[in-house]
């Protein structure tokens, strides 16, 4: 049988329009929540998951700064910290140096547009026996970690084709997202996208958080693109919960997504009142505003 995941692939290889100027110079996922760039929060939940090897897949120009800042020791900082006493200041800087492995690739260019070319990018990596988890770093997901909530569910269903989060939204919300259809109770039945409110399926909407076998990589296929040419994640998903069992699993945390401005805000301001020591001045400074 299949051994436990102990690799993820996090994706961070679009162009990230939506947020230009800003994505000219700094790659999407390293935008900040608090001090931390969002694809920090993404492999800190793959580590508390047991992961011990992390594949990012970037664009060309994003290469080079996501290795930056996993492997840059920055002794200068370092050195300076440490003549001015404050070398405190350093140790979030070494948490992050101390990550596990991490090898940052680039999206293969040859492949066909969709959100399944990163992680076929990254086939190489994963050996024909292992699962391994697949990560949008464009979902983040607070107060638990999905990576473990999926590693959980396989070694509880060792059959299973693969792993997916979803989450409950209203129902008037449904039209935005990719929503469940389940079959033998949590099984994946299929994922209807963006339906009507009366065409739902469920109020279950899937995210980027997926635990996959290499039988994905079947599906995953440059040649096996939709109508539009293009190579979708969920489309190879779908196709496994024909022939096997892919489980569904509701996540035991809130899942945000930073897919455009407007939400990566309030993912910025969830994170900033859960997290950061200055949250009662932001709600006082919100309360104040408010009440003008």
């Amino acid at each position: 049988g299949m051994k436990l995941p102990t690799k993820a692939i996090i994706t961070d290889a679009g162009f990230a329009s939506r947020y230009l100027p800003i994505t000219k110079t700094i790659p999407k996922a390293m935008l900040p929540l608090g001090n931390r760039p969002i694809m920090q929060l993404v492999i800190e939940e793959c580590i508390q998951a047991g992961i011990t090897e992390i594949i990012i897949v970037a664009t060309t120009e994003g290469k080079p700064i996501y290795e930056d800042y996993f492997n840059n020791i920055v002794n200068k900082i370092r050195k300076q910290l440490t003549d001015q006493g404050k070398e405190d200041r350093y140790e979030v800087v070494q948490q992050v140096l101390d990550f596990p492995k991490i090898i940052v690739i680039e999206q293969d260019p040859s492949l066909p547009y969709g959100n399944g070319a990163p992680i076929v990018s990254a086939r190489n990596y994963i050996r024909v026996d292992e699962p391994f988890l697949a990560l949008y770093s464009d979902d983040i997901v607070f107060g638990s970690s999905d990576a473990a909530t999926m590693i959980e569910a396989y070694r509880q269903n060792p059959e299973a084709k693969a792993v997916i989060m979803a989450q409950e939204v209203d129902a008037s919300q449904v039209n935005k997202y990719g929503i469940i259809k389940l079959k033998n109770g949590n099984m994946l039945d299929q994922i209807v996208e963006k339906p009507s409110a009366e065409q739902a399926p469920s109020t279950l909407a899937s995210y980027g958080r997926y635990l996959l076998t290499p039988e994905v990589f079947d599906y995953l296929k440059p040649e096996s693109v939709t109508l539009d040419n293009e190579l979708w994640t969920v489309d190879a998903i779908t196709k496994m919960a024909e022939s096997g069992d892919v489980v569904v699993e509701t996540t035991r945390g809130k899942w945000m997504t930073t897919g455009d401005p407007k939400n990566y805000f309030l993912a910025h301001l969830q994170y900033v009142l859960d997290h950061e020591k200055y949250a009662e001045d932001v709600k006082a400074f919100m309360r104040s505003y408010l009440a003008e």
